[in-house]
């Protein structure tokens, strides 16, 4: 049962094609009488199993669609017929898989485990703000607006627009903050993340009480956030989420191959020649790899994260929805931080 939208990003990655999945869902049939007119048909609700072929993952809508062939419904349906299943939040869904691989059932174990609150993160400078939700999946933006504000100079215009500017941020903020009362970041360029922060404090006590920490970082916007996460300035409160321990894992990276150090390897017959060395300390994945591989190809990576595994090393599935991930994806997917150089 998904009850947030990381738990659909969870099924999404762990879903994989000639999969079985079965829920509820409505089909249209068809009039059975041998001579009635043709006519549209009614759309009832069934029970149905369907063969997965393609999945897809819809952010803005929040669901998970499975389109495939019928594999099990009541008589009514013909097998063998295309259909697509939709899975939301708070609806059943049953999956059947030939066979379950250890990070499959520990991804789900942990996704059932996981009970931190997102956290909201403001950036703010004189130019604009973004506010952006934290996922296991990366940052989400919510709401943004740019705006040029008269120059300091123009002192009276300056101040009257700040204000304006600083309350219809407090107004965005509100409207994100109001469904999930989740602990907010400030963070920003220069002293308008300071001059907000009071602003809040002066005119909205409640949410206030939920700002746990104001902070500088050199970029605005979302570059802004995802310096915040990288820098760890959001460590305080972000210490538990997957997203943090993603993007160190990728700085740790970078650095080394940035100073061309032997301790770290990329590629699958790299990765592939540490691990029989038992040198792999931690093997990383994109998930897109696993998900959009052939399925002899996703055996070798199976094979290989458990070759890691049995010599002590650590496999981790990164996500590709944040900038941590999309840096895995530009060194081919599959990297390893090793705990010795190999000749």
């Amino acid at each position: 049962m998904p009850e947030t939208f990381d738990d659909l990003w969870h099924l999404y990655n762990i879903i994989y094609e000639n999969d079985k999945v079965y829920a509820r869902t409505t089909r249209e049939v068809k009039p059975a009488e041998e001579y009635a007119r043709p006519r549209r048909g009614q759309r009832v609700p069934v029970f149905l199993g369907v063969k997965a072929e393609k999945i897809t993952w819809d952010k803005l809508l929040g669901r998970l669609r499975f389109h495939g062939t019928i594999c099990e419904g009541p008589e009514t349906v013909p097998m063998g017929a295309h259909h697509t299943i939709n899975i939301a939040l708070n609806r059943p869904l049953t999956v059947e898989k030939k066979k379950w691989a250890k990070h499959h059932v520990e991804r789900l174990e942990k996704a059932s485990k996981t009970s931190e609150k997102p956290i909201t993160i403001i950036a703010i400078d004189d130019e604009g703000y973004v506010i952006g939700m934290t996922k296991q999946y990366g940052i989400q933006v919510e709401a943004e607006d740019r705006i040029k504000l008269p120059g300091k100079l123009e002192a009276e215009k300056r101040s009257t627009a700040v204000k304006k500017y600083l309350q219809k941020a407090l107004s965005s903020l509100r409207h994100v903050w109001t469904t999930t009362h989740s602990p907010i970041v400030i963070i920003g360029v220069g002293f308008i993340k300071n001059d907000f922060a009071k602003y809040v404090k002066d005119e909205a006590k409640d949410i206030a009480e939920s700002v746990v920490d104001i902070k500088s970082v050199n970029n605005s916007g979302i570059a802004g956030i995802y310096e915040a996460l990288r820098s760890g300035v959001l460590l305080k409160t972000m210490k538990h989420l997957r997203i943090i321990e993603e993007t160190g894992i990728m700085n740790k990276v970078l650095k080394r191959l940035g100073r061309n150090e032997h301790n770290v390897v990329y590629g699958f017959d790299e990765v592939k020649r540490a691990a029989e060395s038992g040198a792999v300390e931690t093997m990383v994945l994109a998930d897109t790899i696993l998900r959009k591989t052939s399925d002899e190809k996703r055996l070798l990576l199976e094979d290989l994260m458990k070759s890691v595994e049995r010599k002590g090393g650590k496999v981790m599935i990164m996500s590709t929805e944040h900038e941590a991930g999309a840096q895995l994806v530009s060194l081919g997917g599959i990297v390893a931080l090793l705990r010795f150089a190999l000749s």
